[in-house]
């Protein structure tokens, strides 16, 4: 959850189909965390989480290419405010080198991307709609207008400060290390880590600037059913 976008609202719904991830969640006076099965019906949805046509904003931080979209969909027409209650779902992905945006330096970002090639075969496939910039995932919402003629993706940069510790925990909080971790694989083995120490002290500093693309797709859902 953005904590800088929930201090915007009166009142904020944080969902996630783990109670354990929900537990450990930054608690907020005006949040109310959810457990929400990825079935959970919708009159239960209605009752634990939102009555129909009585949220303004729904939000999906990195998360869209795992849900089922049409159940998804349903549920968010059926919540949001007709014809101006907007959903908002961003993603980021691993700066390529067309991208012109440096992850971190010239010689860290090649060991990353020769990490990211050799993981290729635990990656879900879901991944793709992320690697594809969210460009061919389903969204039948409406332009939210100011400008915009359509519903994205638009595309922003984040940075973060970290330094290398946190950046190798960042990745290991990814499915496809996960995935290689549950079938005995260590993708982070003791020569690909130096690999990285080495890559990230080449220009000095223990803290680096982190940067990473972010594309968002963002509609209203107008007078859809």
């Amino acid at each position: 959850m953005d904590l800088q976008l929930a201090k915007l609202y009166k009142n904020v719904v944080g969902t996630d189909t783990s109670q354990e991830q929900l537990d450990h969640a930054p608690k907020l006076p005006n949040v109310r965390y959810q457990c929400t099965p990825p079935n959970i019906p919708m009159s239960e949805l209605e009752s634990s989480v939102a009555p129909p046509g009585t949220v303004d904003l729904v939000t999906i931080a990195a998360a869209l290419h795992w849900f089922d979209l049409p159940t998804f969909y349903q549920q968010v027409k059926q919540v949001l405010k007709k014809p101006h209650g907007v959903i908002a779902a961003w993603t980021y992905t691993v700066p390529k080198a067309n991208d012109n945006i440096p992850l971190v330096n010239e010689k860290f970002d090649a060991v990353f991307r020769q990490f990211c090639a050799d993981s290729q075969p635990y990656w879900d496939p879901a991944i793709k709609l992320v690697e594809d910039k969210f460009k061919g995932i389903d969204f039948p919402f409406e332009p939210v207008g100011y400008g915009a003629n359509h519903t994205g993706p638009f595309e922003f940069t984040t940075e973060r400060v970290m330094d290398l510790e946190v950046f190798l925990l960042f990745i290991r909080s990814w499915s496809f290390y996960q995935t290689a971790k549950e079938k005995g694989v260590e993708l982070l083995r003791d020569d690909v880590v130096e690999s990285f120490k080495r890559a990230w002290s080449e220009d000095g500093g223990d803290r680096k600037v982190v940067k990473f693309p972010i594309y968002l797709r963002i509609g209203k859902v107008g007078n859809l059913e």
